[in-house]
């Protein structure tokens, strides 16, 4: 069964402030699944992410 988050949970479980994950959805560096207004995310995909790096490298290369 798939858990969705959304931004606020996003931002709460990855200890990320929520205008640096706006800016890496609209650069196209992390994907969400837009329902209504409002972006959800899979916790899944998100766990693969954060697994193998990839997300907290595009997160720390977005604070440059």
């Amino acid at each position: 069964m798939v858990t969705w988050l959304s931004i606020d949970d996003l931002a709460h479980y990855l200890k990320t402030p929520k205008s640096t994950l706006y800016k890496l959805l609209s650069s196209g560096r992390l994907s969400g699944h837009k329902v209504g207004r409002n972006y959800r995310f899979d916790r899944d995909e998100i766990d693969e992410l954060v697994k193998r790096g990839a997300l907290s490298r595009r997160i720390q290369e977005h604070r440059r």
